[in-house]
C-alpha cells in the first residue's frame, strides 16, 4: 500500500503574543491560512519495522531528529506498531521561513501513517499527539483558515479566506524562531494587532479590510535585524499589493493582491530585484476541501 499526500505551507494573517506560560511557551492568538505551496510525501509500508526517510536534493536531516521520523516513532511506540514505512519527501516549501514547512510535513505524516497502519485515530486524537512535537502541527492537521490560541494548539476553524492572489518571497537569510521570541521578551510589544477584527473581515469576505488590520508582533524584531524584509514589502506594495507583511517569525514576506495581473507584475519586480531566491505566486487554499 502506498499513500501520497501534499503538505501545504501556511501564512499568518495576524500574529499576537498575549502572555507567557511558566514553562516558557508563549501564549498566542493567530489567524493561520494555508496557501497553495506544498511539499509532497509518499508513504509505503514495509515489514522490517524501520522508518526510512529520503529527501532527494536536500540536506535536511534524515534520522530520528527529523520531525517526520519523530511522528512515525511516536505512533509506533504508543500503538505497538510492528510495521515500518519507507517515506520520500519532495521539498518545495522554504526551510526556516515562518511557513510551517516542518510542521506541515509532520502533519502529513500523522494523517498518512494513521491510514497506512490502520490506527483509526480521528483528527482530535492526532492533534493531541501532535502538540507534543510542535505547536503548529495541530493546525497543519486541520488546515484551511483558523484562529489559533493557547500555544497554537487551540483551534477554531473559520470561514475560508476570500479569493485573492498572494506573492510569497523568501530572502536568502535564515531566522531562529527562539531568538525572535527572546528578543520580543526583551523589547516588549508596542501595539497588538486586532485579531478579532481580522477574523470578522475574513468572515465578511473583505480582502481590503483584512489587509488593513493584519499585524504581526514579531515583525519589528525580525525586520529590525534584517532590512531586506522592509525592502521586499516596499517592492510588493509599490507594485500593487494591497498590503505586504511578514509571516511567522520570518523572514518570508507575502503581499496580497485582488487581481492576478497586478500580482504577476509584482512577482516579476521582486524577481528582478534578486532579493528573494525563493519566490511564489499562489492563492489561499483549504486542503480539507481537496481530501
Amino acid at each position: 500500500m502506498k499513500i501520497e499526500r501534499n503538505a501545504y505551507a501556511k501564512i499568518n494573517l495576524g500574529l499576537d503574543v498575549v502572555g507567557r506560560r511558566e514553562d516558557g511557551y508563549h501564549i498566542v492568538r493567530m489567524i493561520m491560512q494555508n496557501v497553495n505551496i506544498y511539499d509532497t510525501l509518499t508513504f509505503e509500508e514495509n515489514d522490517t519495522g524501520d522508518i526510512n526517510l529520503s529527501i532527494p536534493g536536500s540536506d535536511l536531516p534524515l534520522g530520528k531528529d527529523n520531525l517526520i521520523c519523530k511522528v512515525a516513532n511516536q505512533l509506533k511506540e504508543k500503538y505497538g506498531v510492528n510495521k515500518g514505512a519507507d517515506i520520500e519527501l519532495i521539498k518545495r516549501i522554504p526551510v526556516a521561513a515562518g511557513m510551517a514547512g516542518g510542521s506541515t510535513d509532520a502533519a502529513a505524516a500523522y494523517l498518512a501513517l494513521n491510514e497506512l497502519w490502520g490506527l483509526g485515530l480521528d483528527s482530535g486524537e492526532l492533534c493531541e499527539l501532535a502538540v507534543k512535537l510542535g505547536a503548529d502541527i495541530p493546525y497543519c492537521i486541520i488546515g484551511g483558515t483558523a484562529l489559533a490560541e493557547g500555544i497554537g494548539e487551540e483551534l477554531t476553524v473559520i470561514r475560508d479566506m476570500p479569493s485573492c492572489y498572494i506573492v510569497v518571497a523568501k530572502p536568502s537569510i535564515g531566522v531562529s524562531t527562539p531568538w525572535v521570541y527572546k528578543e520580543l521578551d526583551n523589547k516588549g510589544i508596542e501595539s497588538h494587532p486586532d485579531i478579532d477584527g481580522v477574523r470578522s473581515a475574513i468572515e465578511d469576505g473583505d480582502v481590503h479590510k483584512i489587509c488593513e488590520l493584519i499585524g504581526n508582533v514579531l515583525e519589528p524584531v525580525t525586520a529590525g535585524e534584517h532590512e531586506v524584509i522592509g525592502k521586499l514589502e516596499k517592492i510588493l506594495e509599490d507594485n500593487g499589493a494591497i498590503r505586504a507583511f511578514m509571516t511567522g517569525s520570518g523572514p518570508t514576506v507575502f503581499g496580497i493582491f485582488d487581481d492576478k495581473t497586478t500580482a504577476e507584475g509584482a512577482y516579476n519586480a521582486v524577481k528582478e530585484s534578486g532579493l528573494a531566491p525563493q519566490l511564489f505566486l499562489t492563492t489561499p487554499i483549504n486542503p480539507g476541501h481537496k481530501r
